[in-house]
This record gives structure tokens, C-alpha cells and sequence, in this order.
């Protein structure tokens, strides 16, 4: 009785043992944070993430252009070994519509609160396209010594037009340690359009004010999104007001075949 005991707990381990090693690995996710942010803005979801046993990349988006940053993406890709969900927000998106295009390893695309730019398209063509959002206004420009344009967004407007949803006190310190984007990348326009190829998941928030949301309504019909998520009432930092929800639907492009 013991003996047949033993060898049914063996059976039972041996089972489970080559389920393991059938099932396949988890995807790594690429996070590529948007313009005035840098990688912390992934905090909440990459926790989300982390717990649920993935594996985290959270690049440093240049925010020069986008054939810079994306060429820059491009190179933390293909860095990584198997497959990769790769994650943008806001002009993140366009530099991951890039980069994805280069690299053989990107199973899905994730869109929070992002362009996803057709080719020959800028952030500004959509924004243009689809008036509604009142980022224009409160950006300043700081013009640099070879000519270039760096734009931040004024202080006392990043929690009106990014994130009136977040506590004050991390919009305002948010607002302290925002990082420039050139101005020539929002006039840049996209060479390549990875969505084309490759599946792509959407959320947004419905009060966005930074990206208008019919215009990432268009972009991810255009897409022809696998699922696409709006947030009641979330803003243009739904990664940081709502990261449950945004990490969902990274798990979902993550799990889909």
C-alpha cells in the first residue's frame, strides 16, 4: 500500500513536473515611457506585473524623435531573449510603432493612452486632426543653443492637462521632475507602422486632455485592436490612476496566442 502510494506521488510529481516544462515562458514586457515622464511612471503597473511572475524591461525613451528613440528601443529588443509584449504610452507609442518593425522578437503591441501613427503621420497631423485636447497651450518652450526646441509642460498645468486624476502631490512632484521632449519629434512623421503586422491592444482614458479620445479611438480602430479598454473618467495617465486596469490588458496581449 505504501509502495503504490509512492509511486502515485511520483506520478503526480513527474505530471506536474512536464506540464512546467510544456507550458510556455511567460513573454518579457518592454515598457517605453511618453514625453515629460521618464520610467517610473510604470511604477504601479510594474509592481502589477512583477507579482504576476513577468518579467520587467522599463526603457529610457530618449525623446528626441522618433527614429532615434525607436532605434534606441529597437536595440534594448533585440537585447532581450524570446518573446516580448512591448508597452507605450502617449508618444511612447509612436516610438514603439518604430521600433517593433526592426526587432523579430515582439509578439503584441500595448497602446496606454498613445499615438499608434500610420506612415507619413506626426503626433501633430492626429492632434490636428482631431482638436479637443488642450496640451498645446500649456507647453514651454526652451529654445537651446544649437536651435533646437525643448518642450516641458507649465507647472501649473500638468495636473490640469495630465493628470487630474492622480493625488496633488504626485502631479505636482510629477510636474518638478518632468524630462523634455524635443519639439521636432511631435513633427516628426512615422516611417513604418508596426500595428500593421503585428496584434495591438488599446486603453485610454475617456477625459484625456492631452490626446484627444477619438482620436485613439480612430488610431486603435485603425489598428483593428485586439480589445480595447476606456477608463470612465481616466485621464492621460491611466498608468498611473488606473495600473490594475492597464496591467490587465498587458497580461491579456501577454497570454493571447
Amino acid at each position: 500500500m505504501r509502495l503504490s502510494s509512492w509511486f502515485c506521488g511520483l506520478a503526480a510529481a513527474l505530471a506536474i513536473a512536464n506540464a512546467a516544462a510544456a507550458a510556455p515562458a511567460k513573454p518579457t514586457i518592454v515598457l517605453v515611457h511618453g514625453a515629460f515622464a521618464d520610467s517610473s511612471s510604470w511604477n504601479g503597473v510594474a509592481a502589477e506585473l512583477e507579482r504576476d511572475g513577468y518579467t520587467i524591461v522599463a526603457a529610457a525613451n530618449p525623446l528626441r524623435g522618433v527614429a532615434s528613440d525607436a532605434a534606441y528601443v529597437a536595440a534594448v529588443l533585440k537585447s532581450v531573449k524570446g518573446p516580448v509584449v512591448l508597452v507605450g504610452h502617449s508618444y511612447g507609442g509612436a516610438v514603439i510603432s518604430t521600433a517593433a518593425a526592426s526587432a523579430d522578437n515582439v509578439k503584441g503591441l500595448v497602446y496606454v493612452d498613445a499615438f499608434a501613427l500610420d506612415v507619413g503621420e506626426s503626433a501633430g497631423d492626429i492632434g490636428a486632426k482631431f482638436p479637443g485636447a488642450t496640451l498645446g497651450p500649456a507647453l514651454a518652450p526652451i529654445p537651446l543653443s544649437d536651435g533646437a526646441v525643448d518642450l516641458y509642460v507649465k507647472p501649473d498645468q500638468f495636473a490640469v492637462v495630465f493628470a487630474p486624476d492622480v493625488p496633488s502631490d504626485a502631479a505636482r512632484l510629477a510636474a518638478i521632475e518632468q524630462r523634455p521632449i524635443a519639439q521636432a519629434a511631435l513633427g516628426e512623421k512615422a516611417a513604418v507602422a508596426a500595428w500593421k503586422t503585428i496584434p495591438s491592444w488599446h486603453i485610454y482614458g475617456s477625459k484625456d486632455m492631452a490626446i484627444a479620445p477619438a482620436a485613439m479611438a480612430f488610431m486603435a480602430d485603425r489598428a483593428h485592436s485586439r480589445k480595447t479598454v476606456v477608463v470612465p473618467g481616466g485621464s492621460h495617465v491611466t498608468l498611473i490612476s488606473h495600473p490594475h486596469e492597464v496591467a490587465a490588458l498587458i497580461e491579456t496581449a501577454a497570454a493571447a496566442p
